[in-house]
């Protein structure tokens, strides 16, 4: 981070070599790399108002011990923040090293899935073969080969690719598929499914075109595989699955939903992804008669949900849902809708109301009457509200309540703008800050 300090005469010496040393520590530690800003948003108020003379020598000396403690804190902990505020993407993304120390991702998650751990303490897999010929054998150096292992693996890819899925990809347990540095592209074929597993990371994949496939043969792991009855052409499925995070990635134009979790799937964080041109895009519960759903915890977080879309972003059974700092610059019907008594916590989002004078409200209670969903606790909380966009409350606020419904702490929906600024799936290059 560059800083300009312009010293007045009047000051004295000893705080004129002060301040050089404050630049002397920042640029020490930082190296080349110019740095926007540190994590400590007090640090960077105290130098704004420093950018001009200051005239209090004991506050310059405080300056400088305090600099130097948390430029200390940073370098022990091995990297710097962007000062993005994404807690997620200011975990990892400044070190320009990020692809050989990929692993620090699986410390970087929030919310109800941020105990997610995927692939973490196992080895790295290569693909590099983006075929999918046989998915009851499938060819060593495939992503299906490699996300049907009985052992934790770290999964990354050699080169850009497309991956056209015949069946369903059927993942196992202690996995991470990890796009980042390469462009990789799940489209115009069978997509991800979830299923009856837990610690899984999806990062950084382009998904789109998804179709329904099913009715064939398909293996889940080295030592099964079994008949698939036709799956609906869902992104990504999460099925009876917990610890699960899905980060950075694109999703678009599926022939069901981009993401669902139904079947008492739980611990699930869904963060800085971006969302465009679907109908119905996220389905979080399975029906309103399957009541192992009210256990299911969900994090919406940092996302952008973008043009083309119609509604459920997402749509909710029974369970707890976080809804926090997300970017909502598109709906045709609604945002935000339920049945069957969900819980849900809007903090911090922004919602901007299509033009449709009979559209602007963002939330939809799903064919139930008002003497009924009246009860729901559902609550807006630092929300902003553009172009006529409001959001319906209900509830009596019960605090329990909302305690489940609760994950990390949520910022001022001012800094939208720049907490999702960058969902989706990234373009990294090696050697470079992502």
């Amino acid at each position: 981070m560059a800083v300009t300090l312009r010293l007045q005469f009047s000051t004295a010496s000893l705080m004129f070599f002060l301040l050089l040393n404050i630049l002397f520590v920042q640029s020490s530690f930082a190296g080349d790399q110019r740095l926007q800003s540190f994590n400590s948003s007090s640090m960077a108020d105290r130098y704004s108002k420093n950018e001009h003379a200051v005239d209090n020598p004991e506050e310059i000396a405080s300056m400088v011990d305090l600099s130097i403690r948390n430029s200390t804190e940073r370098r022990n902990l091995g990297f710097f923040s962007c000062g993005t505020g994404n807690p997620i993407d200011d975990c990892w993304r400044c070190d320009p090293r990020w692809q050989l120390r990929r692993k620090r991702l699986a410390d970087c998650g929030i919310g109800f899935g941020r105990n997610a751990v995927g692939g973490r303490d196992g080895r790295y897999y290569v693909v590099s073969d983006p075929r999918d010929d046989d998915p009851v054998n499938p060819r060593p150096g495939t992503l299906r080969h490699a996300v049907i292992q009985d052992r934790p693996l770290w999964i990354v890819f050699k080169r850009d690719m497309v991956i056209t899925l015949k069946q369903e990809l059927i993942m196992n347990s202690f996995k991470t598929i990890d796009g980042r540095g390469v462009n990789v592209h799940i489209a115009y074929g069978a997509c991800i499914t979830i299923q009856f597993i837990t610690n899984v990371i999806i990062h950084g994949l382009h998904i789109h075109d998804c179709k329904p496939t099913g009715n064939a043969m398909v293996r889940s792991s080295p030592s099964h595989y079994g008949w698939r009855t036709m799956a609906d052409g869902d992104g990504i499925s999460i099925f009876g699955s917990s610890h699960i995070w899905i980060d950075h990635n694109s999703l678009s134009s599926c022939a069901d939903g981009l993401i669902d979790a139904i079947m008492g799937s739980t611990a699930i964080t869904i963060s800085n992804n971006y969302f465009t041109h679907h109908n119905e895009v996220m389905l979080l519960g399975h029906s309103d008669s399957y009541v192992r759903d009210k256990q299911m915890q969900v994090t919406i977080a940092y996302n952008h949900f973008g043009e083309g879309l119609i509604q459920r972003m997402p749509r909710c059974r029974h369970g707890y849902f976080h809804v926090v700092n997300n970017d909502y610059t598109h709906w045709v019907m609604y945002a935000i809708g339920g049945s069957a008594n969900p819980t849900i916590n809007s903090q911090g989002n922004r919602y901007l109301a299509p033009v449709n004078p009979f559209a602007k409200e963002v939330t939809k209670r799903v064919v139930t009457s008002n003497g009924v969903w009246r009860h729901w606790n559902w609550r807006s909380e630092g929300d902003l509200m553009l172009n006529g966009a409001y959001f319906t409350p209900s509830g009596a606020g019960a605090g329990a309540s909302y305690a489940r419904a609760s994950s990390l702490g949520a910022k001022s929906s001012s800094l939208v703008g720049s907490l999702t600024s960058n969902a989706g799936a990234l373009s990294c290059r090696r050697g470079y800050r992502c």
